[in-house]
């Protein structure tokens, strides 16, 4: 007798599953800007795409094509997105400066951060919001709270 996992396997328990305008050329642009794994596509029988997954690192990642009848909008149908997707990688620099040449819109230059991370961000031109960093200091809560008070982004 099998056992079925609640999560499956390489699976983490939360996954961003993003809506964009043209899916299939978003999951094209996430390979070129960010290194990922396509892991498949399904195409629905209109031919927008109902589901695809693709893998970041070691963190998955679901699309699908915008279906307004179905009131999935994407960033480009409500003039943007509230939400920031981090991704945390082994040189923030080169992986901003990748997805920049693959299409992204810098939209905050990367430093070095009072919480210990080298940071900065993007917008992919599907409208998605990326934030993108390197930790590259231990701090304590302590050391970053005196460090926020210091720094022109913490007050």
């Amino acid at each position: 007798m099998s056992t079925v996992q609640p999560i499956p396997q390489g699976m983490h328990s939360l996954t961003p599953h993003l809506i964009c305008r043209n899916a299939n050329a978003a999951m094209d642009f996430y390979v070129k800007a960010f290194g990922a794994l396509d892991c498949g596509r399904l195409p629905g029988p209109d031919g927008r795409l109902m589901h695809g997954m693709m893998f970041i690192g070691d963190s998955a990642l679901m699309l699908c094509d915008e279906m307004p009848e179905w009131n999935t909008l994407s960033p480009a149908s409500l003039n943007g997105s509230p939400v920031v997707i981090h991704l945390y990688v082994p040189d923030v620099d080169a992986s901003v400066t990748r997805a920049v040449e693959a299409g992204a819109t810098l939209t905050m230059p990367v430093s070095d951060m009072f919480w210990g991370d080298r940071y900065g961000q993007i917008q992919d031109p599907y409208g998605h919001r990326w934030s993108l960093a390197t930790h590259i200091r231990d701090m304590s809560p302590e050391d970053i709270a005196a460090a926020s008070k210091a720094s022109p982004c913490g007050n």
